[in-house]
């Protein structure tokens, strides 16, 4: 799981409010889920975004999941938390949505050959 700065984390808790939590910080259901936090943290870091700013994105990307029907149940939080990292880092130039889509569809070819278990290696022939 990523390594995540308890002092950061709780900044961002008390930032923006609606991540889930339980008395010793964020809580996390899958790995990937721990990653794309950290991945926040560390853009915010760098002073790519202001938290009110994250706030506002990750908040329109649960109304635009909860308006394709999205049950709002918490089980997809993280998946918002990451279409609003994906969306901040094109917003702000850092990339752009086909290098993003590039990356993913990467992704899912190399978690399409390895065996369940071992840890995900992207790979030249992924990018393919």
């Amino acid at each position: 799981m990523a390594e995540i700065d308890p002092a950061k984390a709780r900044r961002a808790t008390d930032a923006v409010p609606s991540i889930p939590c339980d008395a010793e910080g964020p809580v996390f259901r899958e790995p990937w889920e721990a990653q794309a936090f950290a991945m926040a943290l560390a853009l915010y870091d760098r002073g790519l975004f202001a938290w009110p700013e994250w706030a506002t994105i990750l908040g329109d990307e649960i109304k635009k999941a909860q308006a394709a029907g999205d049950p709002d149940t918490g089980e997809t939080y993280y998946q918002h938390w990451l279409n609003a990292l994906e969306r901040m880092v094109a917003e702000k130039g850092v990339t752009d949505a086909s290098t993003l889509r590039r990356y993913h569809d990467a992704w899912d070819h190399a978690a399409d050959r390895t065996p369940h278990g071992t840890p995900i290696e992207l790979k030249p022939e992924d990018f393919r």
